[in-house]
Order: C-alpha cells, then structure tokens, then sequence
C-alpha cells in the first residue's frame, strides 16, 4: 500500500510504503531515485506483519521506485501511478484524499 501525506506549505510530502511481510519474508530495502537507488538508505523495518517505511520528497516532482528483496529480488508495486522499465512511479501529490492514494499492493516480481 502507498500512503500518500497531504502536501505542506513548503511543498514536501510524505509517502508512505508498506509490504506484507511474507511477500519477503528474509527483508526488504525501499530503492529510488529520491536515494540513488541506494539499498541501505531506506531499509523497510517489520511492524505488525507488514514492512513500512516513509519519505518526504518534493510534491511536484514524479518518484521512480522500486522494492528490493533479500538475494536482489526486485519488486514492482501494483499501486504505482505508472510502472515503465526503471519501475513504479508515484506523483507525490496525485490524487490526495481519493481512494487512488490509499490502495491495497500487489506485488509481482
């Protein structure tokens, strides 16, 4: 699921990403342009059964995002706005307080 804040009025939002657990059950690292695809920059901590991390990134501009597993399993989110060959992309503040801002995850590999 992606959560998307509602934007400030210094033009930042936070996201919000969450996985089931036994999607990737050996863990799971939150990858994108907004950290260089960098896999230790946003490791996803296990709550609840569910994997969830947040970031705040600049509203007007699209995230490229993708989910990486243990072993270098990639993940793509269903709930993307849009997914091309980089992965999902999110506009930040798309459809805020629409049921398209808060949907259920799908994830294929």
């Amino acid at each position: 699921m992606i959560t998307r804040g509602r934007p400030t009025q210094n033009g930042l939002v936070e996201l919000t990403f969450t996985v089931p657990v036994d999607q990737a059950p050996n863990g799971l690292s939150l990858v994108g342009d907004f950290n260089d695809w960098d896999p230790y920059a946003d490791p996803m901590r296990p709550d609840d059964g569910v994997y969830r991390v947040s970031i705040t990134v600049p509203a007007d501009q699209s995230v490229c995002f993708r989910y990486l597993g243990d072993g270098g399993v990639w993940f793509d989110d269903a709930d993307a706005d849009r997914h091309d060959g980089r992965g999902g992309h999110l506009e930040p503040a798309l459809a805020h307080g629409s049921d398209a801002a808060d949907r259920t995850s799908v994830l294929a590999e």
